[in-house]
């Protein structure tokens, strides 16, 4: 199968009444977007010329461990046309709760702990990590917003949606998600602290393995061959390894940019788990296995936090 054919107009045409339609939104994902362009080249900069280039090296060797977990994940497609729908809700249960883990334990906290300990405030340092967690969620609205994909519940969104057909919104929506994922680990490894990267990078990687399953048998389910399905769930993991530079750019500078860097990345994953992954699996009607999954996933990360931390 193939993307669906939308004859009348363009994608970009598309994009461009859904951007006039959304001047705030658009707006606010421009911003993020040059900010995002500025990061990248700044984290390539770090690693070619500075003595802190190490750490950006741990960021992205990170996020490449999250690309081929999410590969590794998908393997199993290959043999293997489907799931029962209650085993992948509560493995995606499961990835959603250590998401969640690695926001509180991994994210927030040591950024509360980090601006504390720069401003010498415990207010003033919550406050950095709530302005960080603000930049985090007002980037992932914009990307949600001008994303083709689909939630569960309230059905296909995002400019040119029309164009694509159930499973492509699908693969677009977990590799949306998977951004902010890479985020996170570079953000853990910017000031070389490997007590803050290692767990991160570890857990993100192990939740990546069920998340490339799933997106492997969506594209298996719909008629597209093993090999293909496989490859095309690999690649919406790359965003892993471009979202740990961005994250080691942005708080691998001026001081303050660590609290608010943590603070942004683990607002964005509390978005994608509240937004997309739980009500993705709760929509089929096995809310008790998923929750299940979530608990076993936060109690998993926890563990790893206190191990590796």
């Amino acid at each position: 199968m193939e993307l669906s054919q939308h004859s009348a107009t363009t994608w970009f045409d598309d994009l461009r009444q859904h951007a006039a339609d959304h001047p705030y939104a658009a707006a606010g994902l421009l911003a993020g977007l040059a900010l995002v362009a500025v990061l990248l080249v700044q984290s390539l900069i770090n690693v070619l010329t500075t003595d802190n280039s190490l750490f950006t090296r741990y960021a992205l060797l990170g996020g490449t461990a999250g690309f081929l977990a999410t590969t590794l994940g998908a393997l199993p497609a290959l043999f293997l046309k489907r799931v029962s729908q209650s085993a992948e809700d509560a493995m995606l249960g499961f990835a959603a709760g250590m998401m969640l883990a690695a926001a509180a334990f991994s994210l927030l906290l040591p950024g509360i702990e980090a601006g504390e300990s720069i401003t010498g405030s415990a207010i003033q340092g919550g406050a950095l990590v709530v302005f960080g967690m603000l930049m985090g969620v007002a980037l992932m609205l914009g990307l949600d917003e001008f994303t083709p994909h689909e939630h569960g519940t309230t059905g296909p969104c995002g400019a040119g949606h029309e164009r694509c057909s159930k499973a492509w919104l699908f693969v677009f929506a977990m590799a949306l998600h998977n951004l902010p994922e890479g985020m996170a680990v570079g953000v853990g490894f910017a000031q070389g602290d490997l007590s803050v990267g290692l767990p991160l990078a570890t857990a993100i990687a192990l939740q990546d393995i069920p998340e490339g399953l799933a997106v492997a048998l969506t594209l298996r389910a719909v008629g597209f061959t093993p090999l293909f399905a496989v490859i095309i769930a690999g690649l919406s993991g790359l965003l892993e390894p471009v979202g740990a530079l961005l994250g080691a750019g942005l708080a691998g500078g001026f001081m303050l940019a660590y609290p608010i860097g943590l603070g942004l990345a683990g607002g964005a994953m509390l978005f994608v788990v509240s937004h997309e992954v739980i009500p993705e699996t709760h929509r089929h009607g096995h809310q008790t296995v998923a929750t299940l999954g979530l608990m076993v996933g936060f109690a998993l990360m926890m563990m790893l936090d206190t191990t590796l931390g």
